[in-house]
């Protein structure tokens, strides 16, 4: 199934709960901890048989099993208890909350939609591809509010080609949203540099961006986004963090970033963003430490 197909059959889906009050991002982050936890479970399984970092009582099986106010009960206590948890599962399910209205839906997204697919086996390209597609829907149907902001792929790509990542550099996208400008970067160092070391493969999986996010359901759809593409998937390393991108300033070689237009009251807030951006950038780097672009 191709990206296109996936995105229209989940948000033609979408287009049903909206009767029930759901917004589109409450439906984008309920596919989140639905996704993530179908795929860990996925993984448990040949060819993989990987070890499920999900507790057994909150693993997939035990939605797929249940009906009714039960299934409804059980996904409550999953979002809660899965948010109390270390590492990539605590940043997936902190604060989460169930956004469902009615059991029936539920039940008809996880048995109808979401497990009568392998989403393991698809690539990272289809599968973070449709989940990048549903990102930019609910972009588009709704508008940019409390200093989130989805920078247009045109935008992104433009910048990425003026810097020019390299293999070996680590990429840190303050502010990362999404994690569009990372996935560019991401893409742009495998189609330009075709022939890296295996050494210099796996770093660049697990190694080399990070972004730093103020707001948690925003570093959520980043964290799956990475994960689908295959970035930060092994989670032995998060690939980003839930701060303020003012007090992080990680030693990096490229900070890709934008800024959107602010109204006069807030030319302040983005001058201090750049000041502190460029500072992190110490004199006598090397000069891929000072490609940054704003």
């Amino acid at each position: 199934m191709t990206p296109a197909a996936i995105v229209s059959k989940l948000w033609n889906f979408c287009n049903v709960l909206r009767d029930d009050g759901m917004s589109y991002g409450d439906y984008v982050e309920q596919l989140t901890y639905l996704l993530f936890l179908k795929m860990a479970d996925e993984r448990t399984k040949p060819p993989y048989s990987q070890p499920s970092s999900v507790p057994v009582q909150w693993s997939w099986p035990t939605l797929v099993k249940r009906d009714g106010d039960e299934l409804f009960d059980h996904y409550r206590h999953t979002l809660e208890n899965l948010g109390n948890e270390k590492g990539l599962l605590g940043l997936i399910f902190a604060k989460s909350q169930n956004k469902f209205q009615d059991p029936a839906k539920l039940r008809r997204l996880i048995v109808d939609l979401i497990d009568k697919e392998n989403w393991s086996v698809m690539s990272a390209d289809v599968k973070g591809d449709a989940y990048e597609g549903l990102l930019e829907k609910n972009a588009q149907d709704t508008k940019s509010g409390a200093g989130q902001y989805f920078t247009p792929r045109p935008l992104i790509q433009a910048i990425v080609d003026a810097i020019q990542p390299q293999p070996g550099e680590t990429i840190c996208a303050p502010a990362c949203g999404t994690g569009g400008f990372l996935l560019a970067a991401h893409d742009a160092i495998v189609h330009h540099h075709p022939h890296m070391t295996k050494d210099e493969r796996k770093a660049l999986k697990g190694g080399t961006f990070h972004g730093t996010e103020l707001v948690q359901s925003t570093a959520r759809l980043c964290a799956m986004n990475l994960m689908l593409h295959g970035i930060g998937s092994d989670g032995e390393r998060l690939p980003l963090s839930v701060a303020d991108a003012l007090a992080a300033t990680p030693n990096v070689d490229l900070r890709p970033a934008h800024q959107p237009a602010l109204h006069p009251q807030d030319r302040s807030a983005q001058a201090q963003r750049s000041r502190r951006i460029r500072a992190a950038l110490q004199p006598g780097q090397s000069p891929a430490a000072r490609r940054h672009l704003e």
